[in-house]
Parts: structure tokens; C-alpha cells; sequence
């Protein structure tokens, strides 16, 4: 596969990265085979966190005794404070069994609260360039699920890439965040380029995708055969279509009015309840373990139940999403996948 040039890191990369959530439910000899053929494909870019249980671990058997120069690794920590950060980042070196990760991500910066916690005193982002310095992390990024945060922090100039949810539905950050990146010579990730689970056509997500010269979509594969096809679509260059166009204005529309796009500008909720976390439960089933899926989403969708139907989030989603029935559709999806695992309501 070609490699790209990512921003300023000056890192060549394949144009395609292995995201490294789905290998958590794999046992590990076959976690181990998928993530071999991946690199056998000619990805070299793996993206994994200390989130994802075993995912670090897995990819690190996987990579044992090939050459560290020819892969790029990048790994994330949702440590708030620089104590705990630095904990997660050793962990991740002896997980991976490796001397330096190449893109340490400080994970998931999306509200306020947790801007100040990572970038005030004690605060994670000063365990990121102190890795920095010692060599431990060759280039500070962060993730995000927040545009208008991300952007904010992008023009601090503190770190050389960043990662967003993209996708031909989930398009807010090709308004600003990717030109932005773009002229800041920043690296971009494009998670969830498939919504997370629920956007099913692979050629079209990957040709929307391709449309953009500056982004790496880092697609979440538990199938060798799905980022084989997946490489397929990229290797042909095909581009979109008029009828391509049209489909995913369809696509758009039918999933408008329930999309939840992670903003959290919805809060503060009355009954504290976690709403993004209960509008996209969905997606989590679709690509985490059982346990990772109740651990992350069990006491959100519990305290989902408590819901009043007051609608002051109504009024504040920037999207108008009709967030107490999606509550209330995600919820039975919720009860079904609990009756499925035989786990108690």
C-alpha cells in the first residue's frame, strides 16, 4: 500500500491505519493472526489505548521481533492528572514491548471539564511533554469528539496530530477541524470512519473518505477479510459518483434525526444522566467485549431509566435531536442486548 507523508511528524504512513478496539474480543491467537495479516496488507500504522483492555498487549505479541522502524504505533491515555498518565504510558511501552510509542494520544478531550483537568496544573498534557523529552513519545497528539474543542486546542500549537470521528454522516469536522489541520501541517485520524459500526457500505465510506488528501481513517477490524476489502476500495482510486452523492444524502437524512454527534452541549441533564454515552450505546455493542460494553455503558443506560421527558436538551442539542425517544429507543436496544448475555436488568 502507498504511504502517506503525516503533517509535520514527517512520518510516511499507509493510507489506511488499523484501529485497535475490536481485537479486545478476540481470543489472542487470533488477534495476533489479524493484526500479521493487517501489517502483511502494508499497513503500518496501528492505533490502539490503554482503554481497550488488551488491545495493547495483543497488538504487542503481534508485532514481537519485526523491525520497530517499520511500523508506526500510536496508543492514547484518558489519565486527566501527569502521576496517572505517565503510569498508562509505561504500561503501554511494556504491553507493546517497545522502547518509544510515535503517536502518545492524551484520549478523548471533549468538554470543558476535561480541558482544564489535562492542561491545568498536575494536569496530563505535563506528562505528555515531559515523555516527550525523554524520548519516550516521538510526537504529542490528542483525540477528540468535540470539533469546536479540538479546533480550539489545535491552535495552541502543543501537538503534531489529532483525531476526530469522521464520516460521510458524522462530517462536522470537514468544515473546520481538517482544513485547519491541514493548514497547521497537522496529522488527522479519521475514527469511526464506518460511524462506529453503523454505516455498512464500506466502498462508499472509504470513497467519501478519500476525498480528503490530509486525513488517515483508522477503520476498527476483528476480520482480516474486512480491511482486505477495505484495501481493495483504496488501492482502485474509484471516486464518487453522482448516484454515490445522492445516497448519502439519503443515508444523511434517514440518520439526521438520530445521530448523535458527541457535543455534550445537551448537559447538564436534571437527572445527570450520560446522555451521549446512552444515544450511542449502539455503537459500543457493535465493537466492544460484553464486559468493556456494561463496564462503559451499564450505569449511563441505568440512569437513562430515570428520564423525565423535561426536554432541556431538547433545546440545547445543536442538532434537534429528539433525545428523550432516542433514550427511550436505546434503552430497549439496551434491555435486548442484556437479555441476549443473559445479564440482569
Amino acid at each position: 500500500m502507498d504511504k502517506v507523508r503525516f503533517g509535520k511528524t514527517e512520518l510516511m504512513v499507509s493510507r489506511i491505519a488499523f484501529g485497535g478496539i475490536p481485537i479486545q474480543r478476540l481470543s489472542t491467537p487470533e488477534a495476533v493472526k489479524v493484526v500479521r495479516g493487517v501489517i502483511d496488507l502494508g499497513i503500518n500504522f496501528l492505533d490502539t489505548a490503554n482503554a481497550y483492555s488488551d488491545s495493547e498487549e495483543k497488538i504487542g505479541i503481534a508485532i514481537k521481533d519485526m523491525p520497530r522502524e517499520n511500523l508506526v504505533i500510536a496508543s492514547k491515555s484518558t489519565a486527566k492528572d501527569k502521576k496517572t498518565f505517565l503510569e498508562h504510558l509505561d504500561l503501554c511501552l511494556k504491553r507493546l514491548g517497545v522502547d518509544y510509542i510515535d503517536l502518545y494520544q492524551l484520549h478523548n478531550v471533549s468538554s470543558q471539564e476535561n480541558y482544564d483537568a489535562v492542561f491545568g496544573k498536575g494536569g496530563a498534557y505535563g506528562g505528555l511533554a515531559e515523555a516527550v523529552r525523554m524520548g519516550k513519545v516521538r510526537f504529542p497528539a490528542f483525540s477528540s469528539h468535540s470539533v469546536p474543542i479540538a479546533c480550539r486546542i489545535m491552535r495552541e500549537g502543543k501537538f503534531a496530530a489529532v483525531q476526530l470521528p469522521f464520516n460521510y454522516v458524522d462530517d462536522t469536522a470537514a468544515k473546520e477541524a481538517i482544513p485547519l489541520a491541514k493548514k497547521l501541517d497537522m496529522g488527522f485520524i479519521a475514527m469511526k470512519p464506518f460511524g462506529g459500526g453503523l454505516l455498512s457500505d464500506a466502498k462508499m465510506s472509504i470513497k467519501y473518505l478519500a476525498q480528503f488528501d490530509n486525513i488517515v481513517p483508522d477503520p476498527g477490524i476483528e476480520k482480516l477479510s474486512e480491511m482486505e476489502e477495505i484495501v481493495r476500495i483504496v488501492e482502485s482510486g474509484e471516486k464518487l459518483t453522482p448516484a454515490d452523492l445522492a445516497a448519502i444524502e439519503k443515508k444523511k437524512a434517514e440518520l439526521g434525526g438520530s445521530w448523535c454527534h458527541r457535543c455534550d452541549y445537551c448537559q447538564p441533564c436534571p437527572q445527570k444522566i450520560g446522555i451521549s454515552s446512552a444515544l450511542t450505546v449502539e455503537s459500543l455493542i457493535k465493537r466492544m467485549p460484553v464486559n468493556r460494553v456494561v463496564a462503559m455503558a451499564g450505569q449511563a443506560m441505568e440512569t437513562a431509566r430515570s428520564c423525565t421527558a423535561c426536554r432541556a436538551c431538547v433545546k440545547r442539542c445543536p442538532y434537534n435531536l429528539s433525545i428523550p425517544e432516542l433514550i427511550k429507543e436505546n434503552l430497549k436496544i439496551w434491555d435486548e442486548y442484556l437479555s441476549e448475555n443473559s445479564l440482569k436488568k
